[in-house]
């Protein structure tokens, strides 16, 4: 059976349904596909930290070196890769390397921060408007530190936040001590991000996947993209397991899936899958007051009403979403010497999840090459929820022929040869 369709969206996570919102409020009528269930995918178990001050790409200087570093102490790192021959996979890895450089930071400091600040922007309105409950607390995000080294560098990335227009705020030891009680007294300093903001980002995805199907959203759980047809430059038929779809537009906004989504299409999405863990537990007698990052651990850590959860590690090339126990270990330990925590911890969750990630960091938001119809949405590394409401703003500016928010071209798929 082949359905017709004005909108088809390939993806039900952040940005998958923030693009359907804002196409709906546009007055466009959509079909959202996702391979398994709408909004319960890897953006539920992140950390939920909505973040604009995130405007230096992953892909830097310096992060070949701790990489290297870090492999010395693989029971510590917050790093890992797969080892594997597969060409595209080797490619990615020579493209990242290359990618981290002070020319790539400054290319991206821009539409990173526009897509930011948009994304903080829609987030405060939409949840208000919407009235969405989900724990959302516009505290920013205060990083943690335990020894001179890692302050001095936290310093550093704070003074050229502020010369680029992030509010940002740097803390001795006394003055952590008073904002965040629950920082351990060997914490010698901190860097708040005061513009940002935390949510739990399951309840806001399972609010806003509710308010798209209410306002009109056909949804289709549980079907994968099979392959598709093309015509003249369009795309004219999605195949799926179940049925086939024909679509004036098609985004495709599958995340970590979005390469394996658009095989046959012949496009360069150079996205490759980067593993995630999280912890999740009932409220610890002494709650942290504010987000946090554990500053040399590179784990977060987010209060959300009555739970709170630790979320850490980057493994990159790793399709497998089944949790680790030995990170999740690992988690708990490193938490434990930045806060204080309960001797014994009531777990109601450990997950894994994958997050899409580019070779220079940056996602890839535009129009597709060779396909008129097509537009890419993906490759949003770790801030696929964080960015989702900006994304979705300026997609459907493209479908409906607008100027958009800011200027993509920095973020097009081109980019990649």
């Amino acid at each position: 059976m082949t359905i017709k369709t004005d909108i088809l969206i390939i993806g039900g996570g952040p940005v998958g349904l923030s693009c359907a919102y804002y196409l709906l409020k546009s007055g466009r009528k959509v079909t959202i596909l996702d391979a398994k269930e709408i909004g319960k995918g890897s953006g539920s178990g992140n950390a939920g930290h909505i973040v604009p001050s995130h405007i230096i790409p992953l892909a830097a200087p310096g992060v070949v070196t701790s990489a290297l570093k870090w492999a010395l102490d693989p029971a510590r790192s917050p790093f890992g890769m797969k080892i594997s021959l597969d060409p595209k996979y080797i490619l990615w890895l020579i493209q990242f390397a290359a990618s981290c450089s002070e020319a790539n930071v400054q290319r991206s400091i821009s539409p990173l921060s526009s897509l930011g600040q948009l994304s903080a922007k829609n987030f405060s309105q939409m949840i208000a408007e919407e009235k969405f409950e989900c724990h959302y607390q516009e505290k920013g995000f205060l990083n943690l530190y335990k020894n001179e080294k890692g302050f001095h560098e936290g310093q550093i990335e704070a003074e050229f936040m502020l010369k680029h227009g992030v509010p940002v705020s740097v803390y001795d030891k006394s003055k952590v001590r008073e904002v965040e009680p629950a920082a351990l007294d060997d914490v010698i300093g901190g860097v708040h991000f005061t513009g940002d903001a935390h949510l739990h980002p399951a309840l806001f995805l399972e609010s806003l996947s509710e308010r798209v199907r209410a306002m009109g959203a056909e949804t289709r759980e549980n079907t994968s993209v099979t392959g598709f047809e093309s015509a003249n430059g369009k795309i004219t038929k999605v195949k799926t397991d179940a049925d086939d779809f024909e679509a004036g537009q098609i985004i495709l906004a599958a995340g970590a899936f979005s390469p394996l989504a658009a095989r046959g299409l012949k496009l360069n999405i150079p996205v490759q899958p980067a593993r995630g863990y999280s912890l999740t537990m009932t409220a610890n007698k002494q709650m942290p007051r504010h987000a946090l990052i554990l500053g040399e651990r590179r784990i977060a850590v987010s209060p959300m009403g009555d739970l709170l959860r630790f979320t850490g590690r980057l493994e990159v090339g790793n399709y497998s979403m089944t949790p680790n126990p030995l990170w999740i270990q690992r988690l708990e330990n490193s938490v434990r010497e930045y806060i204080a925590l309960d001797e014994k911890l009531d777990i109601k969750e450990t997950w894994a999840g994958l997050r899409p990630v580019t070779p220079d960091g940056a996602p890839i938001i535009g129009r597709a090459p060779r396909y008129e119809n097509l537009i890419l949405a993906t490759g949003h590394a770790m801030l696929g929820l964080s960015l989702g409401p900006g994304t979705g703003q300026v997609v459907a500016e493209l479908v409906n022929g607008k100027e958009t928010a800011f200027d993509l071209s920095p973020l097009r798929a081109e980019r990649f040869g």
